[in-house]
């Protein structure tokens, strides 16, 4: 495939995380989120002549973080915005669009912490997402810009999911691209196919699809793929070459009934060898989590999150890093407990992450030989 410089990506697209993270508590479409939160029940709407009824929604969010074994350039201990973002939509008509404005941080397990204004700066912009949407019926749709990964069973931003931090999968997956996008719903079954630029490579040379089935009221599978059909050797903080360059798939199974909310997933990924770009053999990883919360009271719930993954390749053979170097795994915990009343919240997590055959300098620590790091974090904010 060649490089497609005129397909429009100005305007962006949430739809998707609505079809790949399940069932939202909210009353609108986007941002889309996996309880414990939930979004105001109440939101703002205008009326904007022939733009017709528009909704205004947000997060703001503030989070401390302390942790051990503290990588260089990272710090101890720290306090920073998690979320100071606005939400724009229309969700009816043929014609639908969808803003999200501000800035944000991407905290996940076993990396450094950044910043927000850093991790703005370097990644999405202050337009991380955001979409026009062609709805001519109620099943089918094109979504067209800036969008949501299908991939994963974890959504981008603090306040779409059960933990603060995205987990040790959520790290080899994409999580934002530009592209179109067809979606087609009936019944049970729920489709996705989109074209776009992969880890946000700016080259639209990968593809990704979504079939979700629900087997009951509570149940549904869902299976996601995604690789790049070109080669690109774009490399920045949003585009690690050797993901943007290979093929990811998980394998998604979710459970709601009652104050339960299960979800174990399990995901593949795989970089073919690519002398070119600095990738002499070929390297994968496969692994699976675990994400289970359980609400004592509508205010109060506590989830989990438990994972595994490991890696192929060897340090003599110029193996792709894809973990803690080649050959490496790793496996994390977390727990998380929640309180929200109306429209703020409050919630406190403690994770755990363990390396293990590292390469020396890959791992924690001021040396990178550290095998294991504890974090400490609580997040407050509010959804408006």
């Amino acid at each position: 495939m060649k490089r497609w410089k005129a397909l429009p990506w100005a305007v962006v697209g949430t739809f998707a995380a609505v079809v790949s993270h399940g069932a939202s508590a909210d009353p609108l479409p986007t941002s889309a989120m996996t309880p414990p939160l939930a979004a105001d029940a109440n939101p703002m709407s205008f009326e904007l002549g022939p733009l017709g009824k528009t909704f205004v929604t947000g997060a703001i969010g503030g989070l401390t973080l302390t942790q051990d074994r503290v990588s260089p350039g990272d710090e101890s201990s720290r306090a920073d915005l998690s979320n100071a973002q606005v939400f724009i939509q229309k969700t009816d008509g043929v014609l639908q669009f969808y803003l999200q404005v501000g800035t944000y941080s991407l905290p996940a397990l076993g990396t450094p912490y950044l910043r927000a204004s850093t991790i703005t700066r370097d990644t999405y912009g202050v337009l991380p997402e955001g979409y026009l949407k062609f709805a001519p019926d109620t099943r089918f749709n094109i979504i067209v810009g800036k969008l949501p990964t299908l991939i994963g069973a974890e959504a981008t931003f603090t306040f779409e999911n059960m933990n603060i931090e995205r987990g040790l999968l959520w790290n080899q997956e994409p999580a934002i691209s530009r592209g179109v996008q067809a979606n087609y719903a009936k019944g049970p079954l729920t489709v996705s196919v989109s074209l776009n630029d992969g880890y946000y490579s700016d080259r639209f040379t990968s593809v990704s699809g979504l079939i979700t089935y629900a087997l009951n009221p509570r149940d549904s599978v869902t299976f996601v793929g995604a690789g790049n059909a070109g080669h690109s050797a774009v490399s920045s903080l949003a585009t690690p070459p050797a993901q943007n360059n290979g093929q990811v798939y998980d394998l998604i199974f979710t459970h709601n009934a009652g104050p339960w909310t299960i979800t174990p997933y399990l995901q593949y990924t795989h970089v073919p060898a690519s002398p070119s770009l600095g990738i002499p053999q070929d390297a994968s990883t496969a692994g699976g989590a675990l994400l289970i919360k359980y609400s004592f009271t509508a205010a109060f719930s506590l989830a989990g999150r438990g994972e595994y993954i490991r890696s192929t390749g060897r340090d003599a053979g110029g193996g792709a890093n894809l973990l803690y170097g080649p050959g490496s795994d790793a496996r994390s915990l977390t727990v998380t407990p929640t309180y929200q009343f109306k429209i703020f919240y409050l919630r406190g997590e403690i994770s755990y992450t363990r390396a293990e055959n590292l390469t020396p300098g890959a791992g924690f620590g001021a040396l990178g030989i550290d095998k294991s790091q504890i974090r400490v974090l609580a997040e407050t904010g509010i959804l408006f």
